[in-house]
């Protein structure tokens, strides 16, 4: 499943899939299950989580922009700066519940 298009509106992500699905994703809910490293933290060979940030609300942060990453993922640029997080598709369907297939 590709999404075929992608828009901006007020707060919100819109996106249409190759299905015919629409999704709508909240840029707040976006930056907070952003995928990075940054975000999530790191694990070492013995399991342990490394960095990452326990923060899980972003008042007010919006999308500025955005960019396909190959033909699998998204990247989105925020307005709190942080942009290195790569929303794979079936990552992005299963954010609001859309079945990724």
């Amino acid at each position: 499943m590709t999404p075929t298009r992608l828009e901006l509106i007020g707060t919100e992500v819109a996106l249409v899939w190759s299905d015919g699905t629409e999704q709508f994703i909240s840029m707040e809910k976006l930056r907070a299950a952003s995928p990075s490293a940054e975000n999530t933290g790191e694990r070492d060979l013995l399991g342990k989580k490394i960095g990452g940030t326990n923060q899980k609300h972003f008042p007010g942060v919006t999308v500025k922009d955005w960019r396909m990453v190959g033909g699998y993922a998204i990247q989105f640029d925020f307005s709190d700066g942080h942009n290195t997080g790569l929303y794979s598709f079936d990552y992005l369907r299963a954010l609001d519940g859309v079945d990724a297939e």
